[in-house]
């Protein structure tokens, strides 16, 4: 028992500073899948959208990150009202996140084009660490190797998100109570907290002709005491069905993705990452894969009308 109690402070350590880039799940694709990061966008569009994001990180490395997360959001039928939810679990060898979130916005109208959204999400999140996944030199240590310790903690976000049909920029801060992880009642003092996420994101629709749009956007990431970390990247979009694009993310990435629309309502988007840091030596890359599903008030939607699923 002695070995368990050092043992999770030990790994909940080790995450604590992977966590600087994983505490959150990261997805390269957060110009589709932007509503995860800030509440304020939920009820941003006329429709409820559902998506489904599935990150597979560093390929080739034993334990590396894997991410599911299922989200939906849309207006309420009262004016400027906008709500959502999102349910993900992110596996990072043998620890394990899971997290469930409610979201309200308020969409407030500045001019007739331009709206201020404000935004708050409130939910309870996970961490649980199996000692079944743990090699240890002293393999006959049966407390540790059948041990399954968790801790549940409530969780609040907020941001705001200022838009029109062209550009957008946000700002949004998650994990605001920074709750510290406890796996026994009798630890007074424990160095495994949640640390306070700070995301900024602006984008810009640029008309190329009839038929293309290019989108250039950036996302910033901070969390203390890692350095401020920036995704910048554009994509070029073909009549709102058909995109290609490219990202580079400081220190850690180059992307490149892609995705079309399927009969108006369905969307499939997938993005590879590849690897510029040393880990390039041990991993082939970053798998991403997002499926989305737009509805209206009467379920699937329909016409000719491409949708715009960002």
């Amino acid at each position: 028992m002695k070995k368990l109690l050092i043992l999770i402070p030990v790994v909940a350590f080790l995450w604590s500073v992977e966590g600087s880039a994983q505490q959150l799940p990261h997805f390269s694709q957060y110009m589709i899948n932007d509503y995860v990061l800030n509440p304020a966008i939920g009820g941003k569009q006329d429709y409820f959208m559902g998506m489904s994001a599935n990150r597979y990180q560093w390929k080739g490395i034993t334990d590396a990150p894997r991410t599911y997360m299922l989200s939906v959001n849309g207006p309420l039928k009262y004016d400027h009202m906008g709500v959502g939810g999102q349910l993900f679990t992110d596996n990072v060898g043998p620890t394990r996140r899971t997290g469930f979130y409610l979201s309200y916005a308020y969409h407030a109208p500045l001019t007739e084009k331009l709206k201020l959204a404000m935004g708050i999400s409130a939910g309870i999140l996970q961490f649980m660490i199996d000692g079944n996944k743990i090699n240890l030199h002293d393999p006959g240590d049966l407390v540790i190797t059948n041990s399954v310790q968790s801790v549940l903690t409530p969780d609040f976000s907020a941001g705001f998100y200022l838009y029109n049909d062209k550009f957008w920029v946000g700002f949004s801060a998650l994990q605001i109570q920074q709750s510290k992880l406890k796996f026994f009642d009798y630890m007074s003092n424990t160095t495994s907290v949640l640390n306070r996420h700070y995301f900024g994101m602006a984008g810009y629709r640029f008309n190329l002709g009839d038929d293309f749009i290019l989108e250039p956007s950036i996302l910033t990431k901070y969390v203390t005491p890692v350095p401020l970390q920036i995704d910048a990247g554009a994509r070029i979009i073909y009549k709102d069905k058909i995109w290609l694009g490219g990202a580079y993310r400081h220190l850690d990435a180059i992307t490149a993705y892609t995705g079309f629309v399927i009969r108006e309502n369905l969307q499939i988007g997938y993005a590879f990452d590849f690897t510029s840091t040393n880990l390039r030596n041990y991993s082939s890359g970053t798998h991403e894969l997002i499926l989305a599903i737009r509805f209206n008030k009467n379920g699937l939607t329909s016409g000719s009308s491409a949708p715009q699923f960002n």
